[in-house]
């Protein structure tokens, strides 16, 4: 059997269907169905039953797929020894950076990055947290930027920065006339949230929920955006958090209405993220410098107290 063989497996266990896997590895359907076929031909079994609809694998069909990623991670693994060796940082990277800190970071960092590594042609795509885990595990992405700690044990991660949460008060509210707050001060019910999926969600709730049910209000909202949050306050619909970075582009009659947490200020933890196969290292760590030294002089919060980014069962 050969790599490229296994390649082939492996893009069928994803997409279950061998014509999008073809589609995905750049070959005929014909061509990828043989080479599979020669495959169990030579092991005398069947990686996958093709009676079920979607195609789905068997037993012994499982352990060979987990067993074919280690072969490929360790296959391209060559190619990523002769590099380090060789000092060479480039090549294409795929990054996956969650979409709340998308619009703030990446502009602090991506012009000093590319102008410092020419020779890295950076692939960047905005996804949600278990978007990010899946394509991760799958080999579709190098690395990532998201909220931790993750708690999976498949994927390592370089903090970056700690980032607070900011509260929003408009200015009829009643903590509004508060310096600081603290998360009692604050009615779950009140706070504008960011739609299912957002991990940024999911820290509020766990920040501010304390076994509190959750009152349905009389309108519903499924936003991305926190601008859109910031307006429905703005007209007296409750308040809202925000990460820090955020704060720092608002009107500065927007920011007379932020109100920050006593110490230890609830923040979220931002992180590099990647496989535990550890393949492109170089690229990583020049990421992780890049980023270091552009966020230094922005976020110097040290009292913190890290809010979990997973959504609580």
């Amino acid at each position: 059997m050969t790599i490229t063989q296994l390649q082939y497996v492996l893009a069928v266990a994803e997409h279950k269907n061998f014509t999008l896997a073809a589609e995905k590895c750049f070959v005929t359907q014909p061509t990828l169905s043989m080479q599979i076929q020669k495959i169990e031909e030579e092991l005398s079994i069947l990686i996958f039953d093709r009676s079920k609809k979607p195609i789905q694998l068997t037993d012994i069909g499982h352990k060979i797929v987990n067993q074919a990623k280690n072969i490929v991670n360790e296959a391209n693994r060559i190619q990523d020894i002769v590099e380090q060796q060789k000092g060479f940082i480039g090549g294409e990277f795929r990054l996956g950076i969650i979409p709340t800190i998308m619009p703030t970071l990446l502009p602090m960092f991506l012009n000093n990055f590319i102008k410092k590594y020419p020779k890295v042609k950076l692939l960047i795509e905005e996804l949600n947290t278990d978007e990010i885990i899946v394509k991760l595990k799958n080999g579709h992405l190098d690395a990532a930027i998201a909220a931790t700690p993750l708690e999976d044990e498949k994927i390592k991660e370089i903090v970056l920065y700690f980032e607070p949460f900011v509260a929003y008060i408009p200015e009829h509210h009643s903590v509004f006339q508060k310096e600081e707050i603290e998360v009692s001060d604050l009615n779950i019910n009140e706070i504008l949230l960011l739609q299912d999926g957002h991990c940024f969600r999911d820290g509020i709730l766990n920040l501010c929920k304390n076994g509190t049910d959750i009152e349905q209000n009389n309108f519903q909202i499924q936003s991305g955006s926190f601008e859109t949050l910031i307006k429905l306050a703005d007209e007296g619909l409750g308040t809202t958090l925000l990460p820090y970075l955020h704060t720092m582009d608002l009107k500065e009659s927007d920011k007379l209405k932020l109100r920050n947490f006593k110490e230890p200020k609830p923040a979220r933890e931002v992180s590099l993220i990647y496989p535990k196969s550890e393949l492109k290292m170089q690229i990583i760590d020049a990421l992780r410098s890049t980023i270091a030294g552009v966020v230094k002089g922005a976020i110097v919060f040290q009292n913190v107290q890290i809010i979990s980014p997973l959504q609580k069962k």
